[in-house]
């Protein structure tokens, strides 16, 4: 069951679309990732979402009934530019944000230390905002957004500036809210951190859909020809070879495509016969980074040549 669905957003400033025609649907009990690159749209239509902005056009529905104040009070929102209250201490933050979604009291301030805790913060309590980093006032402020437990949390590039090791307690926690039951919406430019943590997503660039569904479904429909390898050796000769239509080199792997699906074999049996050493060889595997490339380079593509 899709618990919200949003239907032919636009919004434009100043002339310019921002987000053009819009539409996906987000499923009960789920991650749900907003992935694209910068400035492609994906704040506006979070903000359109929660009401913040108003669309041109088009509608969001919660339960099948448009977004009002019960959606609202059951929203954690984390925006992508933070913005707390410098001169407050940390503890006194984390309460009063707590205490505009009704919720106060022992037990919250009880949940307050854990999490300060948690994110190796409670000897910061009694500071003030203005006295952290900018990595520990982004984990405060994740803090106040999930303290009063809300159903649905809106998370606007929560990954941004924070190092490895929060990186993955921010994640942990994440999961761990999906167990409970809530629905998270984030958004991110960062593929990889999509691909480890959605379940399902929309792609968008330039302020258009340009991919939607479940995250196996996408990998699967797009990973047919390709082959992620990883090995040592030289394999310039595939450069130009009649059964390879792309190389990407990633770094630590290289994508490989081939021209038809059967031909994921012969390609190993070319690369092993050159003397290439093969440590890991997945056909059919593809990252979400190669199928953003592949979507947006076509749109670019097509921009030209209708130019």
């Amino acid at each position: 069951m899709n618990v919200l669905e949003i239907r032919n957003l636009t919004k434009t400033f100043d002339g310019l679309t921002a987000v053009d025609n819009a539409s996906f649907a987000v499923p009960e009990g789920s991650v749900f990732g907003i992935i694209g690159r910068n400035g492609a749209g994906k704040t506006t239509t979070i903000r359109m979402m929660l009401n913040i902005y108003i669309p041109d056009s088009g509608e969001v529905l919660f339960k099948g009934n448009k977004v009002g104040r019960e959606f609202r009070d059951n929203v954690g929102y984390l925006p992508e530019e933070r913005g707390l209250y410098k001169k407050m201490k940390v503890l006194d933050t984390l309460l009063f944000f707590a205490e505009i979604k009704g919720k106060t009291g022992r037990a919250v301030q009880q949940k307050a230390i854990e999490y300060l805790k948690r994110f190796e913060l409670y000897d910061r309590r009694f500071s003030k905002i203005e006295d952290l980093s900018k990595g520990n006032q982004q984990k405060v402020q994740f803090i106040a957004t999930i303290l009063h437990d809300p159903e649905f949390l809106v998370l606007d590039e929560p990954f941004a500036g924070l190092d490895p090791i929060n990186t993955d307690l921010l994640r942990e926690i994440i999961l761990e809210k999906r167990e409970e039951g809530k629905v998270i919406i984030f958004s991110t430019h960062l593929m990889e951190y999509a691909e480890k943590m959605v379940d399902h997503l929309v792609m968008i660039d330039k302020g258009k859909i340009i991919l939607e569904g479940s995250l196996s479904e996408i990998k699967n429909k797009h990973a047919q020809r390709n082959v992620s390898v990883t090995f040592e050796g030289d394999i310039s000769f595939l450069h130009g070879n009649p059964i390879v239509e792309k190389i990407t080199d990633f770094g630590n792997s290289t994508g490989i495509r081939v021209k038809t699906p059967e031909q994921t074999q012969e390609l190993l049996k070319l690369l092993v016969e050159k003397g290439i050493k093969i440590k890991q060889f997945n056909a059919n595997d593809i990252s979400l980074h190669e199928i953003f490339i592949e979507l947006a380079g076509n749109e670019a593509e097509k921009e030209v040549a209708n130019a």
